[in-house]
């Protein structure tokens, strides 16, 4: 199966540019004495200041511009990475951007949010959910704010196209399936045949583009997982639900189960998404002053302690490697204070 020359079937829109870099991290891989450790630089991919959503907004805005969209809207968490390139995207392709959030508006915008506004994006304030609560499932939360996009005023008598919260549909996931084409072609170069991919799971698109693309591929490559959030109910059905619907989508249907979903729920989110931890605090600073690179406190940061605890476990031997897929972020940064990044908490 062609799966490159499947994908180009669909439309897409040039975002980026790629194959990101896959990099060695030798001083974390000598300070922890487990695996070789990789890192997938996917956060140094734009626009507005990178991170992995450029993969799949190549493929939805692909698809906006097919459907003729003029408003492109979305919906996520205060420092949504997403909503953040998705407005940068707009700007450059000559769409308004629309961002509905979870919470009440804050007293003053920062990170993610302050670089939205600046877009001119139309930021939407609404307390629904993202509470840690895991009250509704992640396909509930879509159509319910879906529903509120259309009758917001400011989006009436114009051609809308509607994202979901990161991106989480098989057509913006293409772009990780091709992803997972990338990162076997660069692990062949290095002579790797076998290694696990860890990636933070916030919407699970991600995930479910790997998980899809490496069955396919019938790669000896993994995928794992690490919740950042706590955010969603049956989370595992809906990664497995939409990495079946990707592979339908290009021609080779497989049913995924919730068991197959590679994921550690709730383990590392500590109180709930966007809410630091000290591992999470902790990884942050270890991995910025081993290895200069920096994580973000809502996702790469809490992937990244989840990934360091399970080497502490032993989970992979000394001659196994182990890629970690750094999907940006570092806007949220500027969101939180400098002591609850350099202290323990």
């Amino acid at each position: 199966m062609n799966i490159a020359w499947r994908i180009s079937a669909f439309p897409r829109v040039s975002l980026g540019q790629f194959p990101t870099p896959l990099q060695p991290l030798p001083h974390l891989t000598q300070t922890l004495a487990g695996p070789t450790l990789w890192i997938k630089r996917d956060d140094v991919v734009g626009p507005a200041l990178g991170g992995n959503k450029t993969r799949k907004l190549e493929f939805l805005f692909g698809e906006a511009q097919a459907r003729r969209a003029q408003i492109v809207a979305t919906f996520g968490g205060l420092q949504s990475n997403f909503a953040r390139q998705m407005c940068a995207a707009a700007r450059a392709l000559d769409m308004q951007a629309h961002c509905f959030y979870f919470a009440k508006r804050p007293p003053q915008l920062e990170g993610n949010l302050l670089l939205a506004q600046l877009m001119g994006a139309h930021l939407h304030f609404i307390p629904f959910g993202g509470s840690g609560d895991a009250a509704m499932t992640l396909e509930q939360s879509t159509r319910l704010v879906r529903g509120v996009a259309r009758l917001t005023p400011a989006c009436w008598g114009r051609r809308l196209y509607f994202m979901p919260v990161g991106g989480h549909t098989a057509i913006g996931c293409l772009g990780y399936v091709l992803a997972a084409l990338e990162i076997e072609d660069q692990l062949r170069e290095q002579g790797i045949s076998q290694a696990t991919i860890v990636t933070a799971a916030g919407t699970g698109g991600t995930l479910a583009g790997l998980m899809a693309g490496l069955h396919l591929m019938r790669s000896q490559h993994t995928v794992l997982g690490i919740d950042v959030g706590k955010l969603w109910r049956a989370f595992p059905h809906s990664i497995a639900a939409l990495a079946s619907e990707i592979c339908a989508r290009l021609g080779e249907p497989h049913t995924f189960h919730a068991e197959d979903a590679p994921i550690v729920e709730r383990t590392y989110v500590g109180a709930g998404y966007a809410q630091l931890t000290p591992s999470a605090a902790a990884a942050l600073r270890f991995v910025a002053r081993q290895e200069g690179v920096l994580l973000d406190p809502v996702y790469t940061a809490k992937a990244m302690a989840g990934l360091i605890d399970l080497v502490k476990q032993g989970r992979w031997g000394r001659d196994q490697h182990v890629v970690f897929l750094h999907t940006g972020g570092a806007p949220a940064l500027w969101a939180f204070n400098a002591e609850s990044l350099m202290s323990n908490l």
